[in-house]
């Protein structure tokens, strides 16, 4: 038997070379992750262009109190239009953990969780910081690393070494320093929900092969009880 980086294999096999198969050569690309940061894209240059998208897309609980309920959703995907670097961070961790996330989980898993941390992320807003006016994906990105955490620990992974707990742990830090005007309640909000709903899809595709509806259908459910204790919340 010859020693080879695969293992041990006989000296016939271990002369022939080994396709090498990664996350991403076994799944999807990332499409829908580069279809939302087109989106945040081009909502930024969007509100760039006309004063009023910025407070009419905006989260607060008067708007939400007053039955602008689309706002829940609008929110992720404005930013601060005289803030670009407000965009760029949140774009670039989007594309980190979008290209990390997206390919395991595939479109639909991931975009379910995605949501669901957005909203989770604005319900977030509305009980820690009712009197603040919300924008950003940040709600949903750390929903994304709380998914990352999850599906890491179920493969084995070491947190430190793929680079999540240091980048977390960051954030974290960042999230919490006194005069950040950061909508932290968004980030504690947003990781919960990405916390769960990625615990429960990740548990139907470990116990069942048709584990998709069912995935997507607790998103929805979590989404729907975001959608309404916002509501109650503000009202």
């Amino acid at each position: 038997m010859t020693p080879t980086p695969v293992g041990m294999r006989c000296p016939d096999c271990a002369s022939q070379r080994t396709p090498v198969r990664t996350m991403r050569s076994m799944a999807v690309e990332p499409i829908a992750t580069y279809v939302l940061i087109a989106i945040n894209v081009a909502v930024y240059f969007g509100a760039r262009t006309s004063a009023r998208a910025y407070f009419d897309l905006s989260l607060t609980s008067s708007g939400i109190a007053n039955g602008d309920w689309y706002k829940l959703v609008t929110n992720g995907f404005m930013h601060d239009p005289s803030n670009i670097f407000h965009l760029l961070l949140n774009m670039y961790a989007l594309f980190w953990l979008g290209r990390m996330i997206e390919p395991a989980l595939g479109h639909a898993r991931y975009l379910g969780i995605y949501f669901t941390s957005l909203l989770c992320g604005s319900l977030g807003v509305l009980l820690l910081q009712p009197d603040a006016r919300a924008v950003g994906a940040s709600g949903a990105i750390f929903g994304l690393f709380g998914a990352a955490l999850v599906m890491a620990r179920n493969r084995n992974m070491s947190l430190m070494q793929t680079g999540l707990l240091p980048v977390l742990g960051l954030n974290l830090i960042i999230t919490f320093l006194p005069g950040s005007h950061i909508a932290y309640g968004a980030h504690v909000g947003g990781f919960l929900g990405g916390l769960a709903a990625a615990f429960v899809v990740e548990e139907l595709a470990r116990r069942r092969r048709a584990s998709l509806v069912p995935g997507l259908v607790f998103c929805v459910v979590l989404s729907a009880a975001a959608v309404v204790g916002s509501i109650a919340v503000a009202g």
